[in-house]
């Protein structure tokens, strides 16, 4: 009984963690953007990191690489934490006016390849 109960969690969580996940297929990738401001808000978890900074035209919405990926290229929870300035770089959302993708991201002049 308790397999199949396991059994059924895992079909009704899987296609939720699919559809939140959009893919990369959503940013215009012929389009290239860099901003740069002290981050707001950091959140250091998977699917992908995200963080939120305040560039002098709005906030943007800058999703970064997996925390795996963060972690082995030395872009650790520290190095993005609140309060820092940070620049990025990378593809605007097709659809979000204040949402990107970050291809690199340099924060205290180090920079850091998300890709």
């Amino acid at each position: 009984m308790r397999g199949k109960l396991a059994f059924a969690a895992i079909l009704i969580a899987a296609p939720v963690a699919v559809v939140a996940h959009h893919g990369w297929g959503s940013f215009d990738a012929s389009k290239h953007i860099a901003i740069e401001g002290p981050i707001q808000v950091s959140e250091y978890a998977n699917p992908h990191v995200t963080i939120k900074v305040k560039a002098p035209d709005q906030v943007w919405t800058v999703e970064l690489a997996p925390v795996s990926r963060m972690e082995t290229r030395g872009a650790t929870k520290d190095v993005i934490a609140v309060g820092k300035t940070v620049k990025a770089e990378g593809n605007p959302s097709k659809s979000h006016k204040d949402v990107m993708r970050a291809e690199r991201i340099t924060v205290n002049g180090k920079t850091f390849e998300m890709r």
